[in-house]
């Protein structure tokens, strides 16, 4: 075990998290879980949405087994929802072709939807204490910076560089316990902007702290303007408060997710009724609202939302194939994209509001 195994286990065992979720019980669903929903996500986001998926879904055979929509609507708002999707794929492979017994090995973790060598790593060693390296978020800034490794880890020739110090530091014995330590260390005081040398322990040797330099280490990601695409949401309202859903491709960006109707800035309230089946003589009122601004990885989406009110039920206009009736008042248990719950919310707020005395 090298020194900056032992300095970061020492500081681990007085300082280290072990009180979190998925540190309790361990076996390999759960802390498969845990990293699939750590990806890109603070642990204090993750832990309530954690706790309640672990509720529902408390072993791979019920994940498995359950619907889309379920595991969807219990990972609403957590955003990032090829996870979820790969997570329930995931779990139907092992089933199916491993007899529900989660592989042990990094090379066969990785042949499994959503599983990359970071977190199949993770996995074998904190849920199988094997000795496997990961590289999350958290790894990559702290070692990026105790060796200087300049760049951004995104660029495969720095990815590379900091996989060999990955590999070299992961010690054979107490790999969990350094797993853990090191995501922690990244996350607690080896933080983005602030970091907190005076207290860390690989301080005395770090080359970025020598250099006065953490800032510069990782290099951030290039610069990008990104573009902006514009849409109209329609919330359709029937006389019985019901909003119609449509449901997204199972691919693509909200892939399998629920969404009040989408469609382009060109479109008008009298399309989209006809589209529906709605006849003119069932529209109430149309109002157009505020356009908000919701943010991908890649674009921006101008969001202007249209409330078409309505003077049918929704048994008098029906349903058919990928659409629903969803009543904000008693919500169904489907996955929402994050605007359908921001807007259905308001809406239900707003009819709420309406009807106080």
């Amino acid at each position: 075990m090298d020194w900056f195994a032992r300095q970061l286990l020492d500081w681990f065992d007085r300082h280290g998290r072990k009180d979190l979720p998925w540190q309790h019980d361990i076996n390999p669903y759960r802390v498969w879980v845990a990293e699939i929903m750590l990806q890109q996500t603070q642990v204090a986001t993750v832990i309530p949405y954690y706790e309640r998926f672990m509720a529902r879904f408390p072993d791979l055979a019920g994940l498995a087994t359950a619907g889309i929509d379920d595991v969807l609507h219990h990972w609403t708002g957590l955003g990032y929802y090829a996870r979820a999707r790969n997570l329930h794929k995931a779990a139907q492979m092992v089933l199916a072709d491993h007899g529900g017994r989660f592989p042990d090995s990094v090379e066969t973790l990785c042949a499994l939807p959503g599983i990359g060598r970071s977190t199949a790593g993770a996995i074998a060693a904190i849920a199988y204490r094997t000795r496997a390296p990961i590289l999350d978020g958290n790894v990559k800034r702290v070692l990026a910076r105790f060796h200087a490794v300049a760049g951004h880890p995104g660029d495969a020739q720095v990815a590379r560089a900091l996989w060999v110090h990955a590999e070299a530091h992961t010690p054979a014995d107490r790999v969990a316990d350094y797993t853990q330590a090191i995501m922690d260390l990244g996350a607690t005081l080896c933080t983005r902007g602030r970091p907190e040398c005076g207290r860390c322990p690989m301080a005395t040797r770090c080359a970025a702290h020598a250099q006065e330099a953490t800032g510069r280490y990782p290099a951030p990601r290039p610069s990008r303007v990104l573009p902006a695409r514009a849409v109209r949401m329609y919330l359709l309202i029937d006389a019985t408060g019901h909003c119609l859903l449509e449901q997204r491709p199972a691919s693509g960006i909200w892939g399998g997710l629920w969404t009040p109707p989408e469609r382009q800035p060109d479109s008008t309230a009298v399309g989209i009724c006809a589209e529906f089946g709605v006849s003119p003589g069932a529209v109430a009122e149309v109002r157009e609202a505020q356009s908000f601004r919701h943010s991908f990885t890649h674009f921006h989406l101008e969001v202007q939302p249209v409330y078409v009110r309505l003077t049918d039920p929704f048994t008098a206009i029906g349903e058919r194939s990928g659409v629903c009736w969803y009543s904000p008042a008693a919500p169904r248990a489907i996955g929402l994209s994050a605007p359908a719950a921001k807007l259905l919310g308001n809406l239900h707020r707003t009819t709420k509001d309406a009807h106080q005395p």
